[in-house]
Parts: C-alpha cells; structure tokens; sequence
C-alpha cells in the first residue's frame, strides 16, 4: 500500500477505526491468546510430555523469553521502518511457531516452538501503540489505548471454555494448527488493510537511533515509573496466563470444566478493566486529575485485591480472581504515560523499552512461580495452597515495593520534560 502523508486528526475517525485499530487488534487479540490459552491446556501438556510444575512453567516462559528479548530491536525498526510492515511480516512467524508448537514431542522442540511465537507477536501491542500515536489524537489515547488492550482480554476470554470446548473434538495441536491459520490471516489484514502513514524514519541513522533509546533508558521519569509498572504486569501476566488455573484447580479443587468457566469470567473482567481504566482515566483528566494519580490510586487498589486472594479472605474463589483480572491491568496505563512523555518519533523505543522489562520479569514470575511451587510435594496430583501461597507472596511484596519507589520519586522524577538525544 503506498504512502499517505499524514498527521495525527484531531478526532477519532471511522477510517482510522477500520483500517488501523481493528487489523492491529486482530493481532493482539491472537498474542494474548497464545499467551493464556496455557492455563487451559497446561495438564493435558503435562500428561502428554511429562512435565513437571518448573517444567510447565518453563515451558510457558519461552514466549516472554523471546517476547522480551525482541522489545528493543522492535522499537528501533518500527520507528524505522513503520508499524504495518514489521507487525505484518513478524506475525507470519507466529504462524510457523504455531505449527512447530502442534507438531513438537519433546520439551525442547515444544520450547522452541512456542519461543518463535513470542518473537512472532512481540510486536502487537508496541506497533499498535505506535500506530495509534500516529492515527489518534493525544486527548484520546488513554480510552483508545484501553479499548485495544480490551480486544487482547477478548484473546484471554477466548482461551478459556472456548478453547474447553474445542479440546472436545480435537485435541491441543489440533488447536495450535487453527491459531496458525488465523495468524496468517491477521498478517494478510496487516499488510492490505492498514495504511502507510508517510511518517517513517529509514533515513534517519541507526546510530542515532540507538542514541535514542539511550536517552529513554536515562529518564528520570522512566526509572519512576519502570519498576512498579514491570513488577505489577509482570506478576499479572504470569499468573493470569498459567498459574491461575493450576491454583482453581489445586487450591479450589475445581475440576477441568469450572476452571475454564471460571477463567473464563476472570478473563472477561479483565476485558472490561481495560477499558474501565481507560475510560476512568480521561474522565478524571477532564476533571483535572493527572493521570500518575489515576495510576497511583489503582495500584493500591490493586495490591489490596492481590492481598485478599493470597489470604483465602474471601471463601468463594471466583470472586477475589474477579477482582484480580478487573484491577490487575491498571499499570497498563504507564504505556500512555510514556507516548506522552516523550517526542513522536521516540514512542516505539520509549514503549518497546518498558515491555522488554515487563516481559523479562513475566518470564522471570512464571519460572519462579513453578519452582516455588516445587519445594513442596504433590498429593494425589496437587500441591498444598500453602505453595501457591508463598510464591504469590513473594511477588506482591515486590510489587509493594514497587509502588513505594513510584511515591517517593514523585518530586525527583516529576512527569515532566524528556531531554532527547543529540
């Protein structure tokens, strides 16, 4: 598709909503697929390949391995080369690890196939950030950035009892091997859809580009915000994308069909929490409220949810992992702090820098998790909710520390001006 010059409206428009946000939220609906549908199919993968709860979690890391590896040459090239053509081309390769992931037998080829998945969707949230940045006004990133992370939650939903009731007329590969056919499709939507904006950056030096993404890493602002924002998505995506279901399953003695339904209903929650936050957020900014509040308040609010599941406060175990999906994505509002901290030109570095910290420590929470896990002995196939216990703990207390580190740079780190390299 041929370039169109192009500066960013001053409203939403329809074209901007056909063509750009919903092939974009194609991909990040599959991305988050791949990311959760573990939770459901993790024993039967236990069964098949004979893994253990550090191998499951081993495993199901391989995507953030990847994932977060790929985040700082994903910044470069899609301030380089555009959103359309690098989500375009790296969403073929989740296709190919989607197909390696059905065929694969043993634990390593079944790692590495579902590694090049997460190099193969790393890049649908930060080209839409970048395409949305392009395609949408500022005042309106907030609650358009909430309304793609809620096509993500769509992704999380449909891996719950969809892909429960999927696995009744075929079995895990079979449902990797229809991902991929999907996948391929997104790409197609991608690359003849979605519009060239004329605003690239392939004349401008790699060099300076890497100075660029220097000077993100040396952000006062940036290093207020990171630690919190990557511990509470971090912690999140691990749970949410495996460990809550062997903990309905282990903790709440749920049986195959009443995890997934009740993943179901936290992955909707999940979903509605994207965009209550967004939608919460430019509301309170209309009525003067900054946005760094906004995300202060719900990171309290959050770690008290966290708190009351890790306790058993709440006897029904649905409703504190309601809660949890609702408010667990309240950080995800620091990636709307970033695009408007820093200059146009710098969102795909400054974005792709976070979720490079984000998706290491997603990777770091879910190994952890399974070899905490560990520590104590199975009994009839599960372990005591004392294990799930204290590898929770662990993280919310981090995440604790986190949001103190946010606090106490208020006045050191203010939401103020970026120095760009150069």
């Amino acid at each position: 598709m041929s370039a169109q010059p192009h500066e960013p409206p001053a409203r939403v428009t329809a074209r901007a909503v056909l063509t750009v946000f919903l092939p974009f939220a194609g991909g990040y609906y599959l991305s988050y697929l791949y990311r959760t549908v573990t939770a459901i199919i993790a024993d039967r993968l236990q069964a098949d390949v004979g893994l253990s709860a550090a191998d499951l979690g081993l495993l199901t890391s391989a995507y953030f391995v990847a994932f977060a590896a790929f985040q700082l040459p994903l910044g470069l090239l899609l301030d380089r080369f555009g959103p359309r053509r690098v989500n375009g081309t790296l969403m073929l390769l989740a296709a190919l690890g989607a197909v390696g992931f059905a065929l694969g037998e043993g634990l390593l080829q079944l790692w590495l196939a579902r590694a090049l998945i997460g190099l193969g969707v790393a890049g649908g949230l930060m080209a839409a950030f970048k395409a949305i940045t392009q395609w949408f006004p500022a005042h309106r990133w907030p609650i358009v950035n909430g309304f793609f992370l809620a096509m993500g939650g769509l992704g999380a939903v449909s891996a719950t009892a969809p892909v429960e009731a999927l696995l009744t007329v075929t079995d895990w590969r079979g449902v990797f091997l229809a991902l991929a056919a999907l996948t391929v499709g997104v790409s197609a939507a991608i690359w003849f859809i979605v519009p060239e904006t004329g605003a690239g950056h392939a004349h401008v030096r790699l060099g300076d580009q890497v100075a660029g993404l220097t000077a993100v890493y040396a952000d006062p602002f940036f290093w207020r915000l990171a630690p919190v924002a990557v511990l509470c998505m971090g912690t999140t995506l691990s749970i949410t994308g495996l460990w809550a279901g062997p903990w309905l399953r282990d903790v709440a003695g749920m049986g195959r069909a009443e995890v997934a339904e009740t993943l179901l209903v936290v992955m909707i929650a999940m979903t509605a929490g994207f965009i209550l936050w967004g939608s919460l957020a430019s509301t309170l900014e209309r009525i003067g409220i900054p946005l760094t509040v906004t995300v202060s308040v719900g990171i309290a609010i959050f770690l008290l949810v966290f708190g009351v599941l890790i306790l058993g406060l709440v006897p029904w175990a649905p409703v504190p992992w309601v809660a949890f999906g609702l408010m667990g994505n309240v950080t995800a509002l620091s990636y709307t702090l970033l695009s408007r901290h820093v200059p146009l030109a710098y969102a795909g570095r400054a974005n792709a820098a976070l979720n490079l910290l984000v998706f290491t420590t997603a990777f770091a929470a879910q190994y952890a998790i399974g070899g905490i896990v560990d520590l104590w002995p199975e009994t009839g196939g599960r372990y005591p909710p004392e294990a799930y216990r204290s590898a929770f703990a662990l993280f919310w207390a981090l995440c604790l520390l986190g949001w103190g580190w946010y606090l106490l740079r208020a006045r050191r780190a203010p939401h103020g001006s970026f120095r760009a390299a150069g």
